[in-house]
């Protein structure tokens, strides 16, 4: 290998790039716009759920309870309404995500020492939201209960039993519980997968339809020559992509970096090494600018969107999804990203994530150089 000659292909597409607006903006203002809208927009977090109240008490008891829920941060009292025809109505206009309804003997059967039926109806069409909700509202009816049965113990004379068990919760690693936190550092996965599937994945294939490869084939340039050279700029293009994302999440979205800076960058480096040669090898087969773009966006794009673990949770998907899973290299990278950044842990625990990527990074380029031919098939 000449690097001579590595180093005018490289020159040649870096000309390219500078006279194509489009494939810089591309590059570098895609990446932004979509680190900004997925680290505002998107959040797991579940609070402030608009809640309707039905409170067919009216008493102080009843208004006792109902503040409960609208002291607490994971509830916002959006509506009182008077019976189930507004109470659907509420839910089906989306005014309220969920309905607490108190029934008309509340505070007799709390006097009474009884158990109280109060009902909770929640918008299952977002499962999720559903199911955070109503552990949100079991968690405050308790808390009640408990304020209740001390009240009457006290009044009684009486001591408080001792719990036998004492639950002291700590989180490591994101003590917030901010899910920006962990959103954040998958984001540059996603965002690098998108170099990959929006550029190199058109770079060879643009030569054939423009009629440029005969001329290029025709040089002394030998295949790898060519395929590295043609990796270069878009890879540098993808390390400032990386510097951006890391220094947005900073200082942007206060995501704490605890691990190596030099790690996090270095095994960027190889992912985005391995996902730029994966969309060139793309454009070597598909020699048509749609299709390459297609083909990328399936095999580079969604990939590591919905099956890294980046969004979802690998273990709760079907067994034959999760060992499809095992083939997306984001995986690996997603794993890396949030030990690094959330953990600090280095290499002597994600060794074997770091050597896969790397596997995969050196199958791709052998892969490339042996489609690549330099010769005009019709």
């Amino acid at each position: 290998m000449k690097l001579f000659r590595v180093r005018a292909i490289a020159r040649k597409e870096f000309i390219h790039i500078a006279r194509d607006p489009r494939s810089l903006g591309m590059a570098i203002a895609i990446p932004m716009l979509l680190l900004l809208l997925f680290g505002f927009a998107l959040t797991l977090d579940v609070d402030n759920v608009p809640l309707a109240v039905w409170d067919q008490n009216g008493t102080p008891e009843s208004r006792a309870f109902i503040s409960q829920f609208a002291g607490s941060r994971y509830f916002s009292i959006r509506a009182a309404v008077r019976d189930y025809r507004e109470v659907e109505r509420a839910i089906d206009t989306r005014e309220a995500l969920a309905a607490l309804i108190l029934p008309a003997d509340f505070a007799d059967q709390v006097a009474a020492g009884r158990d109280v039926p109060v009902q909770m109806i929640v918008d299952g069409s977002d499962a999720n939201t559903a199911t955070i909700t109503m552990g949100y509202a079991r968690a405050v009816a308790l808390t009640y209960s408990q304020q209740i049965g001390l009240r009457e113990l006290q009044r009684s004379g009486g001591v408080a039993p001792a719990a036998p068990i004492e639950i002291r919760p700590r989180v490591w690693f994101n003590s917030d519980m901010q899910s920006r936190n962990y959103i954040v550092p998958g984001l540059i996965a996603v965002i690098m997968m998108i170099i990959a599937a929006l550029l190199t994945s058109l770079t060879v294939a643009r030569e054939w339809e423009r009629g440029t490869m005969e001329q290029v084939i025709s040089t002394p340039v030998r295949g790898s020559e060519l395929i590295l050279g043609k990796l270069l700029p878009y890879f540098a293009l993808g390390m400032l992509d990386v510097l951006i994302a890391v220094l947005m999440g900073e200082l942007l979205f206060h995501v704490p970096l605890r691990g190596n800076a030099a790690l996090l960058f270095g095994m960027a480096a190889v992912f985005l090494a391995g996902a730029l040669t994966l969309g060139m090898l793309i454009s070597i087969v598909a020699r048509n600018q749609l299709l390459a773009s297609q083909l990328a966006m399936v095999l580079t794009f969604l990939p590591a969107f919905l099956l890294s673990g980046f969004m979802y949770n690998i273990g709760n998907m079907p067994k034959a999804v999760q060992l499809i899973t095992y083939l997306i290299p984001a995986r690996y990278f997603v794993v890396l990203l949030k030990g690094i950044y959330l953990k600090g842990i280095g290499l002597e625990i994600l060794w074997l994530e770091a050597g896969l990527l790397a596997m995969f990074g050196v199958v791709v380029m052998v892969a490339a150089n042996l489609k690549f031919r330099k010769k005009v098939v019709p």
